[in-house]
């Protein structure tokens, strides 16, 4: 069974997997602004569109594009906005 994740009232959903790496996540982002937390070290990469993102302890946003990723660690928010739809892997370490 594929473990599907839906959040913000459908604008994020995702699809659950186990890779070489460890678990993962494949999703998609509706345009929004939305905040993540994190129960353990999450690393993020952009599959299409752009994201920008304030990572914790940041007071700056970042745009991560196609192919760009950032890492989040354990226990941490983090905010993001995306213009346009998005799509992303997420691996959980």
């Amino acid at each position: 069974m594929i473990p599907v994740n839906e959040y913000f009232e459908g604008k994020v959903k995702s699809l659950g997997l186990q890779t070489a790496e460890g678990r993962a996540t494949v999703g998609v982002m509706a345009a929004g602004e939305y905040e993540f937390g994190t129960a353990q070290k999450e690393v993020m990469t952009i599959t299409s569109g752009e994201l920008n993102v304030r990572l914790p302890g940041e007071a700056a946003w970042r745009t991560f594009r196609k192919n760009e990723s950032f890492t989040v660690a354990a226990e941490q928010k983090f905010q993001v906005k995306a213009a346009a739809p998005v799509s992303y892997l997420c691996l959980y370490l």
